[in-house]
């Protein structure tokens, strides 16, 4: 015999402010929550909730026992409060007292009740659901809500039952009575775990529905990212504050030699130079380069120089290094880097730069290479070159800049930074006469073998190849209106 339990969430508190009868504060992930002229039997209820798992039937026992039967449909209001608030857990418990599985809150959702499905009901797991170790448990969560479900080892096998469409009459989880794998059944439809077919008998997850161009990596960065209500932190939560300390904004030098370029005069660039409109309306990304007169080093320092360069350095409030570049940047933490894989530049060695955006200066990081040549490769392939690229600018983000601070979001932040410095490529690339292109993947894997770098420190996100243009790199607009729209 199985019971149903409920309790305050597992990160928030309950305490009693001194000489106020009947006020108690509740600690949320969300703020704090001052309750006031609250009866006797709400409190003890409260503080019941607080103290570990209790039954409905338990809590109205608690209310009544000090307000009497009229207190109870205050409670009911109250209790339906704190579940709109994602404030209560539900347990699904075994005979012995210990929880099977546990209907929890993560974000802002409110709690469901944990309704029985029809015996004859047709259903299976969501195809987007993951499940995941927590705190010694299988946590189970489907992307688009707020609530999980955490499974104790007796209720695990369930995943594996539900993998296939079935009906809760048919389904026999070893270990576990049919009526509690009913209610634990139930805890799946409260969290948006399980799918029905819809009206015509169709999966709604495949087919033709929307969800079908959605893969579960996808749909899960989007919905972290973009629907708040999905998890207690989101944006500026600082993690990793306690933990690290954050990564200065410069990070160490490589052990090879340094070539210190020359800074352009941006004066005189801005006088004879196209303006604005006429580089957003000629930008192209270009896949050809002129084999007979590559880039040279001074256009590849010039270049990144007005990219890249590293403007200043000041002290943010909460104490992290922060930088000021030419393109945008997310709290001004600029994690992005850009290494220069060189096939041909006229005045610099072939292989792979990194570039030193405080000092404006190139390190040598590697020779060419096995892991250079794949990337190489792969980058003459997504560009549908015949020929390999003059350079091939790898940005790689350094994780935990970002990270340190932001939480939820931070990956699809690094995202958008890198759509950002593309497009400044790809302006300063037009306004100067070169070829430039964007690529929509690469091999970070490579990468970390090409560098030496740990990937989960410091990885790649993002790639362009560069060179000159065919024909001269003047710079006036017929040429530049050579290209391929992108």
């Amino acid at each position: 015999m199985h019971t149903v339990q409920l309790r305050l969430r597992r990160d928030a508190g309950l305490s009693e402010p001194e000489g106020t009868p009947g006020a108690l504060t509740l600690a949320t992930p969300f703020g704090p929550a001052a309750l006031r002229g609250l009866p006797p039997g709400a409190v003890a209820a409260l503080r019941a909730l607080a103290g570990g798992g209790v039954s409905e039937e338990e809590l109205a026992g608690i209310v009544t026992s000090h307000d009497g039967e009229g207190g109870l449909l205050r409670w009911h209001l109250l209790l339906r409060k704190l579940s709109a608030g994602a404030l209560l857990e539900r347990a699904v418990t075994s005979s012995g007292g210990d929880p099977v599985a546990v209907l929890r809150p993560y974000g802002g959702g409110p709690l469901r009740a944990a309704a029985p499905l029809a015996a004859d009901a047709r259903v299976r797991l969501s195809r987007f659901a993951v499940a995941a170790p927590e705190d010694g448990r299988l946590v189970v969560r489907a992307p688009r809500s707020p609530l999980g479900v955490e499974l104790a080892p007796a209720a695990a096998p369930l995943l594996g039952l539900l993998a296939d469409w079935t009906t809760p009459a048919a389904l026999v989880c070893p270990g576990l009575p049919d009526a509690t794998t009913a209610a634990v059944l139930g805890l799946f439809a409260g969290a948006g775990l399980l799918v029905r077919p819809t009206q015509e008998g169709k999966d709604p997850e495949r087919g033709a529905a929307p969800l079908a161009q959605w893969s579960p990596a996808d749909l899960w960065l989007h919905t972290r990212t973009r629907e708040p209500r999905a998890s207690a932190r989101y944006g500026g939560s600082y993690p990793m504050r306690g933990v690290q300390d954050p990564l200065p904004v410069t990070p160490p030098a490589f052990p090879g030699p340094r070539i210190t370029l020359e800074p352009p005069d941006l004066d005189a660039i801005a006088k004879t130079e196209a303006g604005l409109t006429d580089v957003l309306e000629a930008r192209r990304s270009i896949r050809e380069h002129d084999a007979a007169a590559p880039i040279t080093l001074d256009r590849l320092g010039e270049l990144l120089y007005r990219t890249m360069r590293q403007r200043g350095t000041f002290t943010g409030e909460d104490g992290q290094e922060l930088a000021d570049r030419p393109y945008p940047s997310g709290g001004a933490v600029h994690e992005l880097e850009v290494y220069p894989l060189v096939v041909s530049c006229e005045g610099l060695e072939a292989g792979l730069w990194h570039y030193a955006a405080g000092a404006h200066a190139l390190e040598r990081v590697a020779d060419p290479g096995p892991a250079t040549r794949t990337l190489l490769d792969r980058a003459r392939s997504a560009a549908m070159m015949t020929d390999d690229p003059q350079v091939l600018l790898l940005v790689t983000a350094r994780f935990g800049r970002v990270m340190w601070k932001y939480e939820t979001i931070a990956y699809s932040l690094i995202l958008k930074h890198v759509g950002v410095l593309y497009q400044t490529f790809y302006l300063v690339a037009t306004a100067m006469g070169l070829a430039v292109c964007g690529l929509g993947g690469g091999d970070a894997a490579e990468f970390a073998a090409a560098s030496g770098l740990d990937p989960h420190a410091e990885g790649s996100v993002g790639e362009l190849v560069l060179g000159s243009r065919p024909g001269g790199a003047a710079g006036t607009p017929p040429q530049w209106r050579t290209g391929v729209p992108m």
